[in-house]
């Protein structure tokens, strides 16, 4: 099984399944846990974009020159705040319609502890679970990418919008109680809300009415109780048991590997016998 490498897709479930991409197969992860797996780069990195080779992904599997002109590379992508399209200036207008000035959703998470985020309506639970959140609830529909950006930075102020990986991938959280945090995190953000309402207007920051607390399980046997990051720049094989998946994150007895790093870059996997099971 070899390709070029993809942000690993999900369905939630419990727990949730895994696969992965590998040019056009897509690997059920869920029935190698707990077996011995080699993964192996194979020194080839293609752009997701252009498909031509580069020596190096940026930005999560991006070729230098798409890196540079690509609208879903810029800092405001990161930033949403920062964004610059009523200024005349984005680098692609068109992609922007169709992504960034819609509807976006600020909810709350339970990963490495309490964060505020934002994601597209169809990214729910997708952007959860990448991150590995236990838990996790919406609290605003906002009417932009950039409205969504003002909102989290709002509740910056009062909680992180950070996982700390390491903390993630140590342990599953304890889940705690997402809606009485909301309800306070909330008063504490009232005199910020009403700026941002009265600059956007009350229709562009909608609380989400009745929002329910989404629960996640990730297939995971054992985790890490020292957390090594393995790497396929440095280590271009990697072989151990898988010991179970949590965000983007392989868990392998011997360490962890972020996939999402590596996207675009061509692996093969292969199953190697004696495993746990």
């Amino acid at each position: 099984m070899r390709g070029f490498l993809r942000k690993m897709k999900t369905r939630l479930n419990t727990p949730v399944d895994y696969y992965l991409p590998l040019g056009e197969q897509e690997i059920h992860l869920n029935p190698y846990i707990g077996d011995r797996i080699q993964l192996t780069f194979h020194g080839r990195i293609q752009c997701r974009h252009c498909g031509r080779a580069s020596r190096k992904s940026y930005s999560q599997g991006y070729c230098y020159p798409c890196f540079k002109k690509l609208a879903q590379c810029d800092l405001c992508m990161v930033s949403p705040e920062r964004c610059h399209y009523e200024q005349g200036t984005c680098r692609e207008p068109e992609w922007a319609d169709n992504f960034c000035m819609q509807p976006h959703i600020v909810y709350l998470a339970n990963s490495s502890g309490i964060k505020v985020g934002i994601t597209r309506p169809d990214q729910i639970p997708t952007r959860w679970i990448d991150q590995g959140a236990v838990q996790a609830v919406p609290v605003f529909r906002v009417a932009s990418r950039q409205i969504s950006g003002f909102t989290e930075v709002m509740f910056k102020k009062h909680i992180s919008d950070k996982t700390q990986w390491q903390r993630m991938l140590r342990a599953e959280d304890a889940h705690i109680d997402l809606c009485a945090i909301r309800d306070n995190l909330l008063d504490q953000v009232q005199a910020d809300l009403l700026v941002l309402q009265n600059r956007f207007g009350i229709q562009a920051i909608q609380s989400v009415v009745n929002a329910q607390v989404q629960t996640i399980e990730y297939p995971v046997l054992q985790y890490p109780t020292k957390v090594k990051s393995m790497n396929f720049d440095k280590t271009p094989q990697i072989e151990g048991l898988l010991m179970g998946i949590k965000g983007q994150y392989l868990i392998f007895d011997i360490g962890v590997i972020n996939l999402r790093r590596f996207t675009s870059y061509e692996v093969e996997l292969i199953p190697i016998t004696g495993g746990l099971f």
